[in-house]
């Protein structure tokens, strides 16, 4: 994760507003253009997955998404006055809504949001928050199925994040190196079997990516491949693009020993989900936005 410095700091610090209670808040729209997000429409997309992510972790999103709505000057545009020669300006305002958000709120929105923008990098340092772990263990295991996955696949999203980072600095160049150095870790832990061979043998579309079709225990197995192979890497300082690629297939191999060693079933053999892991959020999300529409907030005249 990128490392913050005082003008990022900085940046996220201006917007900062503190109610008269103490209590720390952002605006979403403030917050939009600080992450460099020029359209609310597209940003709205990135809050809407962080609502879903939080009420997948068990906490009550009221709590930390708190919807308001203010009033803002629309363009002014000229009218032609009845009563002088001329045109007049007119100027009207109208009602838009805005979020209050906490700092876990906040920290959801970058783990959302574009992973190319180096900004979304700093927001995630800024942001991040010790989270009480055995909490959302536990909310974790009381999940259905496809929650689980919405889950576990955003945690692979960002640790995916973390080791292409620790890949380049290890010395993966080129996108090639990096489709190798992937493939290792498949192979390690699918028996031999590549990106290539996974995405056939799960019957998938040339466009499905072969993590959204996999099911909690899968996901889960790969994550644990993705972090210890991120951490591996960091912690020995290995160099080169050869070793790095070794050192991913023999991490995907001890993860699979450990499923052998445990009397599990091989991820390749795993049922594969009827719905994809994109189908499951917009049918998430939509019904997120169902139970939580409200009445038009009444408005002083």
């Amino acid at each position: 994760m990128s490392k913050l410095n005082a003008k990022e700091y900085k940046r996220f610090e201006d917007i900062k507003h503190i109610r008269e209670d103490g209590s720390e808040y952002w605006l979403a729209r403030e917050l939009s253009g600080e992450l460099d997000y020029t359209q609310w429409r597209n940003f709205s997309r990135v809050l809407d997955k962080a609502r879903l992510a939080c009420k997948n972790s068990g906490f009550d999103m009221e709590d930390h998404f708190v919807e308001v709505s203010k009033m803002v000057e629309m363009p002014s545009k000229p009218r032609k006055d009845r009563d002088e020669i001329g045109f007049a300006e007119v100027s009207k305002t109208k009602s838009i809504i805005d979020y209050e958000l906490s700092r876990y709120a906040c920290y959801l929105i970058v783990q959302n949001g574009d992973p190319r923008k180096e900004v979304i990098a700093f927001g995630q340092t800024y942001f991040a928050i010790q989270t009480r772990r055995q909490e959302v263990a536990d909310y974790f295991n009381q999940l259905d199925e496809d929650n689980k996955r919405l889950v576990i696949r955003g945690n692979i999203k960002q640790w995916n994040q973390m080791l292409a980072e620790a890949a380049r600095n290890a010395g993966l160049i080129t996108n090639e190196e990096y489709a190798i150095f992937q493939n290792a870790g498949y192979r390690g832990l699918y028996g031999g079997l590549d990106v290539d061979d996974i995405h056939a043998r799960k019957g998938l579309k040339d466009k499905d990516k072969i993590l959204d079709f996999m099911g909690s225990e899968e996901l889960a197995a790969n994550l644990f491949r993705i972090t210890q192979t991120e951490s591996k890497l960091k912690r020995e300082s290995i160099q080169g693009a050869q070793a790095a690629t070794a050192t991913h297939y023999t991490v995907g191999k001890k993860v699979r020993q450990t499923i052998t060693d445990l009397g599990g079933t091989m991820p390749e053999n795993l049922p594969v989900p009827y719905k994809g892991i994109s189908q499951v959020e917009r049918e998430q999300i939509a019904e997120l936005k169902r139970k939580s529409k409200k009445k038009p907030l009444m408005l002083d005249e």
